[in-house]
């Protein structure tokens, strides 16, 4: 007989699974069946092994040998452990329908499985089961970069130039696909040999879209997973692809940021913008499509990805990819995902996910745990600026990858909606304005003079195109356009779309509301019929072809996710920070896909400029390639704290950076940046491959971290096999490269271990203290030999009784030029009779 505690735990379960559902909208079928993610208690393949087992097999392999990796490779142990989950399955649901659609078999000893929530439920019962989780919904989130960041004549030049930057390296790609035939991603523009590591042993699908070549010793690897998105009838061959092909464009982009290959000409609407380069050139790279145009993805597939890029070997793992809702449970941190890429840094792997694009608000990242490096999104200092002269004399600012008009003509403006044919639609149509049908106007009106269309909230949705309007343009003859932003668009932010001929959007409402003034006050009309009979406006547009690097930059954007880090679902603050860093992610260049759809402005085009973390995310990839390439026995948190401990505080004109507070008028909303905006600062390429100290972290730390989570060790039993150590430690006590304490009641006292990966070198250490407290740190002064570890004491006090987050710094300063830089937030503060103690440095 069921007992009573059985009863109420299935019906909590399904009431779960059906809440979920009705949450994300992703339920399957008329039966209720959905796909729910399944683990086992028994260990995983990769948890068997450490990192310095692993980089030991990769060291001791040839390419005649290769196969004899266990560890990443062993078929026999995949088809094994295939086979326990078939037969559980089996045994369980006995004579019944489900579909098995992965095991995972490396990162987590599980499968994903199509079932009813009763099926799920009785799968949870089983003793060998560790943890059934619903599956969930997950979206996406350079010609000048390189130059920005300063390769060119830094870290490329330490590496052997940007031949051999990120030589033998291998960055994988969780997102859309890739296109093989662009030429970022040819492997014989190089006069040097392209050898294929030995250490890597995926392989390339073919199909009809991806046939046999399309890999090469560049493209060394290319996967799809779209087995969850299926059975929800969701997935679209014909425009989604069955095959690691991007029909969308997103994963082309990312991979060439990061890998692409070096001095590819960037040409967009017949307009040369220069030439592109990732950021470690000389990589190898490896796609994992898991995200698809129509739908996005789903973690189901997301972590099949993840776990076969880890089993063929990549090195670095790139994931624009980021959860649309905050996962559910004890601390955001125990989800599929996060669990997965923890395996992947045991084996050695450093992961880099972007921060989201949910920002300006707090607590809005969507990248949680600390295993991961989170990357935000700022400016650099390349724009493309054009503007529009009208016969009034006044001049106003847009944007458009167009050229201009004769610059020594002013040309007649003629609204869409003042060239109608006789006996067209209703002038008061608010579709006609948009130009998007040249049927509807006179070309004998429009051409040789600006046609004027509005910018509506149509073209935010996909409804209307710039493309559409121009080709409309082109009809009538006219001499170019001039876009109007409806003032129903408000706090849109436009990037440059390219255009053939002269033509210019406005992309402020107010901008537009007086050029509309100018225009409508220049008509004249018939007294008696109100028609018409002349336009006297007039203008004349300067070209936005040529870039300019005026521009002050870094800047966060408004759209970037910030911090804190949420632990959980109630938004309770973690004792960690994030973002990570930032790097450039606003208006990038890269490589676009023959079939590109995510920006119909660039459809047909070989590149695209494109904003987001998503762009931001693959810049810090290319450069962890860079610093795995010297340092290729750093574990994943030494790279991490390479990049970290270097990055910069500062703009190009050595200023404070800044951050956007505002989607509307974010360039006048703005404030300087916080660590919750942009992490440690803005990275720094060149600094960050000679980082003098790193602080380091293994994943027995990480464990002992979650394990300190209230409620988590069965949780973490259920993900790793493991049981929790005798010795828990707070997110506070992670040797992170900064220090995040959500609340500091009275004193705290915390270590740091850095270790010298430079040559001998003495250090002074200076702080400056967070509002509301006070602080020491011992020592202030300390040698360090080449290869030694020094412990850091931090004191904090708190001073005040305050709510508000405030920020401080520490900063290590080296007799050989090294600066270590690590900053410290402070959330809430208690003052509990405490001594104040004043700090022997400053910053």
């Amino acid at each position: 007989m069921e007992s009573i505690n059985g009863v109420l735990n299935m019906k909590l379960f399904l009431v779960l699974g059906f809440s979920f559902c009705m949450v994300t909208t992703f339920c399957q079928g008329q039966d209720d069946s959905a796909v729910y993610i399944v683990t086992l208690k028994q260990a995983p393949t990769s948890l068997s092994y450490s990192y310095g087992e692993v980089m030991m097999a990769h060291e001791n392999l040839t390419r005649f040998d290769k196969s004899r990796n266990i560890s990443r490779t062993d078929t026999r142990c995949n088809s094994r452990i295939s086979r326990v989950h078939n037969s559980l399955l089996r045994r369980v649901l006995r004579g019944e329908k489900y579909l098995k659609l992965y095991s995972y078999h490396y990162l987590i000893n599980g499968f994903a499985v199509l079932v009813t929530p009763q099926q799920a439920w009785r799968l949870s019962q089983r003793r060998e089961v560790a943890n059934v989780v619903l599956d969930f919904s997950v979206r996406t989130a350079t010609t000048h970069t390189p130059e920005f960041l300063g390769l060119p004549n830094g870290a490329w030049i330490q590496e052997g130039g940007y031949d051999a930057a990120g030589q033998g390296i291998v960055i994988g790609f969780i997102d859309t696909g890739i296109d093989p035939t662009h030429p970022s991603f040819s492997d014989d523009i190089s006069e040097n040999v392209y050898p294929v590591p030995p250490h890597f042993s995926g392989i390339c699908e073919v199909t009809q879209e991806f046939p046999s070549g399309s890999c090469n010793r560049k493209l060394i690897g290319a996967r799809h997973f779209a087995a969850s998105a299926i059975t929800r009838g969701i997935f679209n061959a014909s425009q989604d692809y069955a095959s690691p092909f991007d029909g969308d464009g997103h994963g082309t982009h990312t991979a060439s940021t990061a890998a692409g290959n070096h001095g590819i000409p960037v040409i967009v609407s017949g307009h040369h913008f220069g030439n592109a380069s990732g950021m470690a050139p000389r990589s190898h790279i490896a796609v994992y499509k898991a995200l698809y145009k129509s739908f996005g993805g789903f973690a189901a597939d997301v972590v099949a990805a993840i776990d076969q890029a880890a089993q063929d070997g990549v090195d670095v793992i790139s994931l624009s990819v980021t959860p649309n809702r905050r996962p559910p449970g004890i601390a955001t941190f125990f989800n599929p995902i996060d669990m997965a890429l923890l395996s992947a840094v045991k084996a050695g792997i450093f992961v880099v996910q972007a921060a989201g694009n949910t920002g300006p608000s707090p607590k809005s990242v969507s990248s949680f745990s600390p295993w991961i490096y989170t990357v935000g999104a700022t400016t650099h200092d390349r724009a493309y600026n054009n503007c529009i002269v009208l016969g009034n004399n006044i001049t106003i600012s847009g944007v458009g990858l167009a050229p201009g008009t004769d610059k020594d003509m002013m040309y007649t403006l003629i609204a869409a909606v003042h060239a109608l044919n006789n006996g067209t639609l209703d002038a008061n149509d608010m579709y006609i304005s948009e130009c998007q049908d040249s049927s509807n106007f006179d070309e004998n009106i429009v051409k040789g003079n600006l046609l004027i269309c509005s910018y509506s909230v149509r073209f935010v949705l996909g409804l209307s195109t710039i493309k559409q309007a121009l080709e409309t343009a082109k009809n009538l003859s006219a001499a170019g356009v001039v876009f109007y932003m409806d003032p129903f668009v408000i706090g849109f932010q436009l990037n440059p779309v390219p255009m053939r001929m002269p033509g210019i959007i406005i992309p402020s409402p107010d901008d537009s509301k007086l050029f509309l003034q100018y225009y409508n006050s220049s008509l004249e009309r018939d007294e008696q019929t109100k028609k018409i009979v002349n336009f006297g406006a007039v203008a004349s547009i300067l070209g936005g072809i040529k870039a300019n690097y005026g521009n002050s930059a870094p800047k966060v954007m408004y759209y970037s996710a910030r911090g804190p880090d949420p632990e959980d679902s109630f938004l309770d603050d973690a004792n960690i920070l994030k973002p990570n860093l930032v790097a450039p992610g606003n208006s990038i260049w890269a490589a676009w896909s023959s079939c590109g759809m995510d920006s119909i402005e660039f459809q047909g085009e070989n590149f695209a400029m494109m904003s987001g973390t998503s762009m931001a995310a693959p810049h810090i990839a290319g450069l962890a390639a860079l610093i795995r390439q010297k340092y290729p026995n750093f574990s994943p948190s030494a790279i991490g704290s390479a990049l970290s401990t270097t990055a910069s505080l500062y703009d190009k004109n050595s200023r404070p950076i800044m951050a956007q507070r505002a989607y509307a008028n974010p360039d006048l909303n703005e404030s300087p940046a916080t660590p919750f905006d942009m992490g440690s600062g803005f990275v720094n390429a060149t600094a960050a491959l000679d980082p003098g100290l790193i602080f380091d972290c293994s994943y027995d730390d990480y464990l002992s971290f979650l394990c300190g989570i209230n409620g988590s060790a069965a949780v973490i039993l259920n993900y790793t096999g493991q049981s929790c150590p005798a010795s828990l430690s707070d997110g506070v006590d992670l040797n992170l490269p900064s220090i995040t304490i959500a609340k500091l009641n009275g004193s705290r006292t915390i270590r740091r271990s850095v270790t010298n990966v430079a040559g001998n070198e003495t250090y002074r250490v200076s702080w400056s203290s967070p509002y509301g407290v006070s602080l020491i740190v011992t020592p202030t002064l300390f040698n360090i030999l080449s290869g030694e570890t020094q412990v850091l004491t931090v004191v904090f006090n708190a001073t005040t009784n305050n709510t508000a987050a405030s920020y401080g710094r520490i900063g290590l300063f080296g007799t050989q030029g090294h600066i270590v830089s690590i900053p410290l937030s402070v959330i809430l503060k208690i003052s509990i009779n405490i001594t104040t103690g004043i700090g022997t440095g400053s910053l």
